[in-house]
Order: structure tokens, then sequence, then C-alpha cells
């Protein structure tokens, strides 16, 4: 039986798209994430709830979300 091939840490691996925005809306806030990533869930009257549905529906949104958040901590 062969070997499975080792793959590389994903540094998203165990983290929820809440606890990811959180830590962008508390490092960042609300306004720089609107200007940062222009979709209107941060912008006009954002909320994690209302960020949290867009961003499950919209897989293009939810990846620059990922891509900044990855951005942020340095990887």
């Amino acid at each position: 039986m062969p070997m499975p091939h080792p793959q590389p840490a994903n540094p998203l691996h165990g983290l929820t798209l809440e606890k990811i925005l959180l830590c962008l809306v508390a490092h960042y806030g609300w306004e720089y994430l609107g200007e940062e990533i222009r979709i209107k869930c941060f912008t006009n009257d954002p909320s994690v709830k209302s960020s949290l549905t867009f961003l499950r529906k919209t897989p293009w949104a939810r990846s620059k979300v990922e891509q900044l958040y990855l951005k942020t901590i340095g990887r």
C-alpha cells in the first residue's frame, strides 16, 4: 500500500469563516474592509451575520477575505 503524499500545511485549516471575519474586523474595521474588498455587506450597514451569509454564497468574495487574512497574518 503506497504512503500518502504529505500535503503542505494549510494555514486556514481549523478556522471558521466567522473567526477569520472577526479577526479582520477587529484588526482593520469595517470601513477599511469595505475599501479593500468592495462588497456591499462591508459598506452598507455591515454586520457579521449579513457578511457571513454573503461570503458563504459567493466564492470569489470568500477567497478575497481569506487572501486578506493570510496577508494580515503574514502567510
